[in-house]
């Protein structure tokens, strides 16, 4: 059994030209934000930010793994307006490999920065053992490992053939187990085990705050969160199209439904999403900071400030704990105590 020519990023056909006109719209706009936004945020990283933190650290790998695929946009948006695959079969597979190295970077260095934070809220007093300056590198470098491992797919079934009167760069697979094996990697790897992971953590930092009554906001937890959002936003379109693609019940219907060339030009959208929600996070520094404003910005979400809050509501909330169990010891109500500041009163 064959499966050729069902599978693809920007599928393109001439019956279709409403998909291909509006994922090369859409791509364009990407690429007019994205790109000047990522290599700004790289910059505000590496020239003027004062300390570097954890955090930072991701941001700036997740900065330059999104401004890397933002420099491939213009080859897809050619593709997608001449509808020709013009750059030969060795771009084809390096450019998809890129596109799909980049979508397992960006979602699982959005799981460390969300790991990170359930470390830094909940065990706050282990952050120091997970940020040495041994131990970010050597995640990192795992990380990226994977990374490059698990885009070799991309590699395998991608290829740029002829079909009827012009050149395609399609994923074309022998067998349809192999369209299986192909789109469940991108699911399961991809977004369903990095965002059980993500929502986890987030119910059980949530759980902690509301546990401790501290419900300052810190602002890198928004942030964070936003980032989340956004991503989960523009890639589960794509991930839905993967879903269907697996079915084989569907699998001829798919051929005759072109969807990924929009659906994969929102997907690209979430790489030039970041650089705009860190300027409406940090626009109250603009005035202040001028164009270092993003530096400071995420100065401010480093380990030590966020772990610093959540040690001092803890030490806070175990404290009033204490002054209550003072006063049933004294046979008091709890009308009869007051804490305030460091100071246990019983009246």
């Amino acid at each position: 059994i064959t499966s050729e020519n069902t599978s693809c990023y920007f599928c393109i056909d001439k019956e279709f030209d409403a998909s291909t006109s509006m994922g090369a719209l859409i791509l364009s706009l990407v690429f007019i934000v994205g790109c000047p936004g990522n290599l700004f945020v790289i910059w505000s990283i590496l020239a003027r930010a004062r300390k570097q933190s954890v955090t930072t650290l991701l941001i700036l790998n997740l900065a330059i793994a999104d401004g890397s695929l933002m420099a491939l946009t213009p080859f897809f948006i050619i593709y997608l307006v001449k509808q020709n695959w013009v750059f030969g079969n060795i771009m084809c597979k390096v450019l998809f490999y890129l596109c799909l190295a980049n979508m397992y970077a960006s979602i699982q260095l959005i799981m460390l920065m969300s790991v990170y934070r359930l470390v830094a809220v909940v065990w706050p007093q282990r952050v120091s053992i997970i940020t040495s300056q041994k131990t970010v590198p050597r995640v990192l470098a795992v990380v990226w490992a994977l990374v490059i491992i698990a885009s070799v797919p991309a590699v395998l079934f991608r290829e740029a053939r002829e079909n009827e009167s012009r050149k395609v760069c399609d994923s074309f697979h022998d067998l349809c187990s192999h369209v299986v094996l192909q789109y469940t990697l991108e699911i399961v790897l991809g977004f369903l085990i990095p965002y059980t992971i993500i929502v986890v953590s987030y119910i059980c930092i949530l759980r902690r705050i509301r546990r401790t009554k501290f419900h300052r906001r810190i602002r890198s937890e928004k942030l964070i969160l936003a980032i989340v959002l956004t991503f989960c936003l523009f890639w589960l379109p794509y991930h839905c199209i993967n879903v269907v693609q697996v079915c084989h019940t569907v699998l001829f219907l798919l051929s005759q439904v072109y969807f990924r060339a929009v659906t994969s030009s929102i997907a690209f959208m979430s790489s030039c999403a970041n650089p705009v929600l860190y300027f409406f996070a940090g626009k109250s520094y603009i005035r202040r900071e001028g164009l270092a404003f993003m530096a400071r910005l995420f100065e401010g979400t480093g380990s030590d400030s966020v772990t610093r809050k959540t040690l001092r509501g803890t030490r806070v909330y175990r404290l009033k704990n204490q002054c209550l169990a003072s006063c049933f010891s004294l046979e008091k109500s709890e009308t009869n105590c007051r804490y305030s500041g460091s100071l246990c009163v019983i009246i």
